[in-house]
């Protein structure tokens, strides 16, 4: 694989890992996406087979923290399964409605509303409401740490084909 090819993949995880933050694009898929593009050109072999497995093991992960985390963090911060639900609701309407931000904010309004509409008081609506905040910001640490994970293993993966 020629050198341009191999900076479009390192473009890709960069805006993959930029992903994992910034709730723009779908940022472990883009990883493992250029992860299974460099196979596919390059050939996978003993050590890209590996590799990919360990990769193909992170997105599983993070994808998996990146949902039960903040549901976590709501449970144990008191919120009603159905204001969780109504976040969920309100992330994908979020996502839509305003670019970038909505699915954050949709989320955030969601339990918000979930919870004031439940226990008819702002404070404490509130107050599990920056729990289940909390749990998002977790979860965007569990991605990106194994989107880093990803790009490591890719790396290495690389350093061992050349």
């Amino acid at each position: 694989m020629d050198t341009a090819a191999v900076v479009v993949i390192v473009v890709v995880m960069v805006v993959g890992l930029i992903g994992t933050v910034v709730p723009v694009m779908p940022g472990l898929i883009l990883i493992w996406g250029a992860a299974l593009a460099y196979g596919l050109i390059d050939g996978f072999g003993r050590a890209g087979s590996f590799a990919f497995t360990v990769i193909s093991l992170l997105l599983a992960g993070g994808m998996v923290a990146g949902y039960v985390l903040p549901h976590r963090a709501g449970v144990r911060g008191g919120a009603a399964r159905s204001s969780l639900r109504l976040g969920i609701v309100g992330a994908i309407v979020g996502f839509f409605v305003i670019p970038v931000l909505g699915l954050p904010i949709g989320a955030v309004a969601g339990v918000l509303l979930g919870e004031y509409s439940r226990l008819g008081d702002w404070g404490p609506a509130w107050t599990t409401t920056r729990r289940v905040i909390a749990g998002f910001g977790w979860a965007a640490l569990a991605e990106f740490t194994a989107g880093v994970a990803m790009v490591g293993t890719w790396a290495a993966w690389l350093a061992v084909r050349r």
